[in-house]
């Protein structure tokens, strides 16, 4: 619950309310001369202040924003401004940084690419989120130089970052050697998490009155990568994968826009939008959207089209093989459908680390760069 957030300041109001009642109530037995009387006096009236505190403090910031959060109120908010290259940016994506890769000659982008950390806006969403382009050594090099690229969405868990995708699962250094050792095609990576309205869960859908999640993730992403790198627009250009929500999110998102993916890779993915009190209510009672964000039902009841599909599971360790089996059975011509299947292996990193080379190595046989 977010500094700002009209449930905290509640919670405020209904506490002091409540310290207050109980105050009255318990004052005739707390009226003695006894040592804990007197405790329980002071202790009542302290609360009910710092109460009584809080709810004022809340509803003045929130009225005149003081405070963004709560990380900035404790005061560990400690991230520097940065400065926005316009002149490597477009109209829907800001450039605020850029960073070399952990490989030989990585310091030099012709030689071992480049990660630059940018701002998406969504222009039919109206949500904005940070990401990671990585750019392959080729994007740089005069013989590449009027060449379009394959570009695939690359998303995180919930409620993961997108830093795991850098630094844990290793996606831009793994797509690095693959090109290198020609197991691959140079393929561009826009590396983000699933929260795009954090920290809301909201299963990659378009909620009533709420964030359009899909919309940002079919429709906004793709224009603006294509309308700032040498992506192309046609379906044979892009690509989506992701791990456990990311991976469902992938499946849901490939599943439900052939006109603009031709792939989609879910590692450990499940196969229904979850319900929960981290995502609150996605379809306000909408039967339709409930049954199409359940992937094995739109199989049986949606025409499929020509997106090929990649799921993973494990015969140990993992709670989606069932589901991942009905995957596999359900997708039929035109669309097509590969699997991985360890022997055992959890829900963890160790685990997707071992699946997303050969992931990357299929997602690129899926693609075209033109």
């Amino acid at each position: 619950m977010g500094l700002t957030s009209n449930t905290v300041l509640a919670l405020a109001v209904l506490a002091a309310v409540a310290l207050f009642a109980t105050t009255i109530w318990l004052w005739p037995r707390l009226s003695r001369r006894s040592w804990r009387a007197v405790l329980g006096r002071v202790g009542l009236l302290l609360a009910t202040q710092l109460a009584l505190f809080a709810s004022a403090g809340l509803a003045a910031n929130k009225s005149f924003l003081f405070y963004g959060s709560w990380a900035d109120l404790l005061g560990r908010e400690q991230e520097m401004g940065v400065v926005v290259d316009h002149s490597l940016s477009s109209e829907h994506i800001k450039v605020t940084g850029k960073q070399q890769l952990d490989v030989p000659g990585g310091w030099r982008p012709a030689v071992g690419g480049q990660i630059q950390k940018v701002v998406i806006e969504g222009e039919k969403s109206g949500i904005d989120s940070p990401a990671y382009v990585y750019l392959p050594p080729e994007y740089f090099q005069p013989a590449y130089a009027k060449k379009t690229f394959p570009a695939a969405v690359v998303l995180t868990g919930y409620p993961g970052t997108a830093e795991n995708l850098l630094k844990g699962l290793k996606y831009p250094r793994t797509a690095y050697q693959q090109a290198k050792g020609k197991k691959m095609q140079p393929m561009i990576l826009v590396m983000l998490r699933p929260t795009v309205a954090p920290p809301r869960d909201t299963e990659c859908v378009d909620i009533p009155g709420g964030p359009q999640t899909e919309t940002f993730f079919a429709k906004d992403l793709p224009a603006a990568v294509s309308e700032t790198y040498r992506v192309g627009t046609e379906p044979r250009n892009w690509g989506f994968m992701g791990n456990s929500t990311g991976g469902y999110c992938a499946l849901k998102i490939a599943l439900h826009h052939p006109e603009r993916f031709a792939a989609g890779a879910g590692l450990s993915a499940y196969y229904k939008a979850a319900e929960d009190m981290t995502t609150g209510d996605l379809f306000h009672g909408n039967r339709k959207e409930r049954d199409r964000a359940n992937l094995l039902w739109s199989l049986d009841h949606l025409p499929q089209g020509k997106s090929s599909f990649l799921v993973t599971t494990s015969r140990q360790g993992e709670g989606n093989l069932k589901g991942t089996l009905d995957f596999v059975k359900k997708v039929r011509a035109p669309a097509r459908v590969s699997s991985i299947t360890l022997d055992s292996g959890g829900h963890n990193f160790t685990t997707w680390k071992r699946e997303i080379p050969p992931a990357l190595v299929w997602m690129s046989g899926r693609l075209s760069a033109v």
